[in-house]
């Protein structure tokens, strides 16, 4: 099947399940990146429930096939730092091919319900596909309260290229900053590590948490995100690899001048 044909049987397959989009998603029909952006936009707003066979077998051709053509990147080939356990690059998260990618999540862990939404959250489930979703609500189901900031929850990684997606979620910054907020910073980094020596992962990505729509100044993130891992490290062995994933020039300058 050609990639415009599965785009058409996916946004049909949602549209059925969604039928109150209908009207909306005529909007989108004609092109195929019109059509493709209508699926991101149904994928991010269906929300977590059993899914068919069918729509599954073509969502991970699709994203399968998608990440292929952005190009898988292999943390194991990324040049180190000062530290040779640490990395630091700038790109797309959802590219890294590590054993677990961090995602800064909020305190529903269902991903972002925006469509098409530009944060990192949208971005991971948006590429993991409609599974991340459903494993993530089975986990809120089982927890029966919301995630609490500084904590840290795995979940598989389906067509990411990474195994696993540790989910944390950050402080929100209203205002001058505190030392609550820089200590429940500090104690994402923490979580994630810990569960990921925990399952033996060898490598994790990060993030910069907290820093885009929470608002947490990125200097001193940055700040606190090298320091809590740098400690981690200097206690554990199990973690080979840990790479600090910018997406902004200004990120990668603060890092930069910690790291290198």
């Amino acid at each position: 099947m050609q990639r415009s044909e599965m785009i058409g049987r996916l946004n049909e397959m949602l549209l059925k399940e969604l039928p109150q989009y209908n009207e909306q998603a005529k909007a989108f029909m004609g092109d195929i990146d019109s059509e493709r952006r209508l699926l991101r936009s149904l994928m991010n707003v269906r929300p977590p429930m059993t899914v068919s066979e069918e729509f599954l077998m073509l969502q991970d051709a699709l994203l399968l096939q998608e990440r292929e053509e952005r190009g898988v990147v292999d943390v194991g080939a990324l040049p180190t730092t000062a530290n040779p356990r640490i990395v630091l690059w700038q790109g797309d998260i959802t590219r890294l091919k590590a054993e677990a990618i961090v995602n800064a999540a909020n305190s529903a862990m269902l991903g972002c319900f925006v469509p098409c939404h530009r944060c990192i959250d949208n971005a991971i489930h948006s590429s993991a596909g409609v599974q991340l979703r459903q494993e993530c609500h089975e986990l809120m189901k089982s927890q029966g309260v919301e995630e609490t900031t500084g904590c840290a929850k795995i979940t598989a990684g389906y067509n990411l290229p990474a195994k696993y997606v540790l989910h944390t979620v950050g402080p929100i910054i209203n205002g001058n900053l505190t030392q609550q907020s820089c200590d429940e910073l500090a104690n994402c980094y923490r979580a994630c590590l810990s569960l990921a020596a925990e399952h033996d992962l060898a490598s994790i990505a990060f993030c910069c948490i907290s820093t885009g729509e929470y608002h947490f100044p990125q200097q001193r993130a940055a700040e606190i995100a090298v320091q809590t891992v740098n400690d981690f490290l200097c206690t554990d062995e199990k973690i080979q690899k840990v790479v600090f994933n910018v997406f902004t020039q200004e990120d990668w300058v603060f890092y930069k001048n910690l790291l290198l």
